[in-house]
């Protein structure tokens, strides 16, 4: 009876592991450990990319520490929130629908209850540059650490038309 009830237990706890809160699942780019653990898995640093949904042309890539450990191999430990970020154009850009300042790109969960990390998207209408920002909040309180990465919305090709200015896509 004992080992019935761990199989369920461990099949719960596995169904209430961390998922993507987004329907794309980011792109794994690479891992690289930052600790050995002897029987557990090891403490990394992953790297990620994903492509903005509503526009062609910008994509983000982000580093995440991803614990290790017995709690880490079973999804229940609870993610640090220092995540990098680095955003930039590799095609020509083009926007597929309007976005309101600080319309969410991409999120992901970071803990079994309460804690989501998110990639925002704004617009300097100013200047003419995308703003991508991830940040990490939790139901009971907020992290202050955040990264920042900037597109300015160039010509992709050389004779190429007016490049589309981003105040003309928000809400």
């Amino acid at each position: 009876m004992p080992v019935k009830q761990a199989t369920v237990v461990l099949a719960v706890l596995l169904a209430l592991s961390p998922v993507r809160a987004d329907s794309l699942d980011p792109d794994l780019i690479f891992r690289k450990s930052t600790t050995f653990k002897l029987l557990t898995p090891n403490d990394k640093l992953a790297v990620y990319g994903i492509d903005d949904p509503v526009v062609d042309g910008v994509a983000c890539h982000y580093t995440t520490p991803e614990k290790g450990g017995l709690t880490g191999a079973l999804g229940l430990a609870e993610q640090t929130s220092d995540i990098s970020l680095a955003c930039r154009q590799y095609g020509p850009i083009k926007f597929k629908d309007k976005f309101s300042q600080g319309d969410v790109v991409f999120s992901e969960r970071r803990s079994i209850f309460f804690k989501t990390m998110q990639i925002v998207r704004g617009c300097d209408t100013k200047r003419n540059i995308l703003v991508y920002m991830t940040y990490s909040d939790k139901l009971v309180e907020g992290s202050p650490k955040n990264s920042t990465s900037t597109v300015p919305i160039q010509p992709w090709a050389a004779g190429a038309g007016d490049v589309p200015k981003c105040a003309d896509y928000l809400r």
